[in-house]
């Protein structure tokens, strides 16, 4: 099987970093795409970056230039710096990912177990 799991979660004040990372372990044979995926409170799940596997990346409008992501293809990790952040990123942080797995055929998908994030002073 297949594990995702995030950390670096946290409470910061607005305009302050943090740094989310999502480690997969298990019988992977290769990684295609990660993503970052939140929640807020009362709200759907919303797309937040996506990285592939050649490190093309894309981002939703709301935290282009603020959010990177990237990914260490030895580690199986996927990471976001999230800088300047505000009140409106709280939210539940999740991983995701489209990988192969090792003697399987096909493509499947998993979904790490969720970090918070909360933006307050």
């Amino acid at each position: 099987q297949v594990q995702l799991v995030e950390s670096g979660g946290g409470l910061v004040q607005p305009g302050g970093s943090l740094r989310l990372s999502c480690a997969a372990s298990g019988s992977i044979a290769s990684i295609y795409t990660m993503e970052w995926h939140r929640q807020a409170p009362g709200k759907q799940r919303e797309l937040v970056a996506i990285i592939a596997s050649d490190s093309s990346t894309w981002y939703a409008n709301s935290v282009k230039d603020r959010f990177t992501i990237s990914r260490d293809n030895a580690k199986n990790t996927v990471y976001l710096q999230m800088n300047s952040l505000k009140p409106e990123d709280t939210a539940v942080y999740y991983c995701k990912t489209r990988l192969r797995r090792q003697g399987v055929l096909g493509q499947y998908k998993y979904w790490g177990q969720g970090t918070q994030v909360t933006v307050s002073s």
